[in-house]
């Protein structure tokens, strides 16, 4: 006698169980459909908007977009943002470094300046570097406590708008990436360093070897950040009568009365080099991440022999 048996009943193998189909039905989502609707709509009347808008002098902002002026505003905001992130990456790993040091005395200077730099505010900071002559009227080299000096020379004449932008801008990034390549250090586990010191390698040969190459992974993501928003920052240096883009194009709307049309001027050319910082900052951390991804790959390409034999 035959006995026919119930496909998930005990003794029914997997192979011999029948393929169900699945038919699953999405259930209806309204709201959804109507939200897509309404911001569809909002988006479309607002570019409308904008573009039909005769206050907004499309005109003038197409002609001003390559304008000489703009362009080398560009090129100074350009170069304030690379050089205070190289600044403020190069003081940042300093501090960085201080704060992990087994001495009493780093470790508090360093949180000092972290201390000091992030509780102030940036603004503050640009208006009393700009303003430093009132405090230091010279500069010098030489003999400290009022010794005799070597090399001298007056506040006014070194700190221009750029050199007290630069300033301001890069030690006040330092006090921020400090916290940042800290977090990245801290995310290597110890015993990598432990395992690099068995070798005989230094603390320096440790740290750039073997700790700072694992840590970029984490220091990446929020760098590129930090440099996203410094191109952004930049803008603050027009307190101070830098010749950054801002301060180019309100110098542009002074004389010609054009005010929301060289702003909008200035934010499209914000917008093109944070779209550019964002790209960039995509295949920067594609690059780092590469080698994570790929050690479990390799971990297991390399068992995979060992496998097959015990089989």
């Amino acid at each position: 006698m035959e006995v026919t048996k119930i496909p998930g009943e005990p003794g029914t193998s997997a192979a011999q169980e029948p393929d169900l189909p699945i038919d699953a039905i999405r259930p209806p989502r309204p709201g959804r459909w109507i939200a897509a609707l309404v911001a569809g709509f909002f988006l479309v009347w607002l570019t409308y908007t904008i573009i039909v808008n005769e206050n907004l002098h499309w005109d003038v902002i197409v002609a001003y977009l390559g304008d000489g002026r703009v362009l080398g505003g560009l090129w100074v905001t350009i170069q304030l943002t690379v050089l205070s992130m190289a600044i403020g990456l190069a003081l940042g790993v300093l501090a960085a470094v201080m704060q992990l040091s087994g001495s009493a005395v780093l470790r508090g200077a360093s949180a000092l300046y972290t201390w000091f730099f992030r509780g102030t505010p940036l603004l503050v900071q640009l208006i009393f570097w700009f303003n430093i002559g009132l405090v230091f009227p010279t500069f010098g080299i030489g003999v400290p406590f009022d010794g005799p000096k070597l090399f001298e020379w007056q506040a006014n004449e070194l700190i221009t708008p750029f050199t007290a932008a630069l300033l301001g801008l890069g030690i006040n990034e330092g006090a921020y990436m400090a916290e940042i390549v800290r977090a990245g250090i801290r995310s290597v586990d110890p015993g990598q360093r432990e395992a690099a010191e068995s070798l005989g390698m230094s603390h320096r040969q440790v740290l750039r070897r073997v700790v700072l190459p694992q840590a970029m992974r984490v220091i990446v993501p929020p760098t590129g950040n930090q440099f996203i928003s410094m191109l952004k920052t930049t803008s603050m240096v027009s307190v101070i009568a830098g010749a950054e883009l801002l301060t180019v194009s309100q110098r542009i709307y002074l004389g010609n009365f054009e005010v929301i049309a060289m702003l909008i001027v200035a934010s499209i050319w914000y917008m093109v080099l944070t779209t550019i910082a964002s790209v960039g900052q995509h295949f920067l951390e594609k690059r780092f991440e590469r080698g994570h991804h790929a050690l479990p790959t390799r971990i297991r390409r390399n068992l995979r022999p060992f496998g097959r034999g015990n089989a």
